[in-house]
């Protein structure tokens, strides 16, 4: 690298002496403008320090003279929010469910809140809208594993299901009849041939009379006698189109052979229980709640 300091012959500028490869470099200026922003920019910043809160301090930061930041902007927002909800949320406090309802107001109120509450804490699994999702039930139908009116939502959303963390939470587990070895392969194929019985769909039908002694002595007790489930064990109804693990035979196999062991979160102790009542009034309303 040179760094002989010349005139070049086409610009008629200074060079700076470097040169790379036959390639000189000239010692062309900043343009104007650009050298005029800048100073302006660095003028602005000092401004801004003195104004707005910037520099930290040995215990604290330079608060700056107009006293604001985007926190104390969104304290004030939602102090706002707050009182302006207070009135309901004292009225939703003091009312039971079925008043909630009744009242178109506070009916209204609620729907907006527990559908905004519903997106952040129980969407992810059950979908957007309550569709729902494989080993998440949908929320939209009429079958309620542990029922479906007001009290018993509300019931479940406190407690949860299968929560270790809450002692009363909803608790009933199927047991796994092939990993345990309660059932013989062949008894299994039996008793889920006749489960696919009640919607036609069937293969073995001398495996199906087999099957409906395997389930008197092993699933009745939960499912019923009609294998239409009960409620207050959070067993299932067999005889209907809703599967939340899937209805197909493989399926079907999978559960008896392995159990399956949903779990939700005890909202009771997250949510506050005016909260909890907007989310059972918005998960009531979803699916025509019982």
């Amino acid at each position: 690298m040179s760094t002989n300091v010349e005139k070049d012959q086409v610009s008629g500028r200074e060079t700076t002496g470097h040169e790379w490869d036959g390639i000189k470099e000239l010692n062309t200026p900043l343009p104007s403008w650009w050298v005029y922003v800048f100073w302006i920019t660095c003028i602005w910043s000092v401004g801004y320090w003195v104004v707005y809160p910037s520099w930290p301090t040995a215990n604290d930061y330079l608060k700056g003279t107009f006293g604001t930041t985007n926190r104390t902007e969104l304290h004030e927002t939602m102090n706002n929010v707050t009182a302006e909800r207070a009135p309901y949320m004292e009225r939703l406090a003091a009312l039971e469910l079925p008043e909630i309802v009744s009242d178109s107001e506070l009916l209204n109120f609620s729907m907006a809140g527990g559908k905004a509450v519903f997106a952040d804490n129980c969407a992810p699994c059950h979908g957007t809208g309550g569709s729902g999702n494989p080993g998440f039930p949908s929320l939209q139908d009429d079958a309620w594993l542990w029922g479906g009116s007001l009290e018993a939502i509300n019931e479940t959303l406190h407690v949860g299901i299968r929560w270790d963390a809450n002692e009363d939470t909803r608790f009933n587990d199927m047991p796994a009849f092939g990993r345990d070895e309660l059932l013989e392969r062949d008894q299994i194929n039996d008793v889920v041939e006749y489960v696919l019985a009640f919607s036609d769909r069937a293969t073995d039908m001398q495996a199906i009379d087999r099957g409906a002694v395997v389930f008197e002595e092993n699933c009745a007790a939960c499912h019923g006698e009609n294998a239409k489930g009960v409620q207050e064990l959070g067993a299932p109804n067999l005889t209907d189109a809703i599967w939340l693990y899937g209805g197909s035979k493989a399926n079907i196999t999978e559960s008896v052979m392995n159990s399956r062991r949903g779990v939700m979160p005890a909202w009771g102790g997250r949510l506050d229980e005016e909260t909890i009542k907007m989310l059972t009034v918005y998960v009531h309303s979803l699916g025509g709640g019982q």
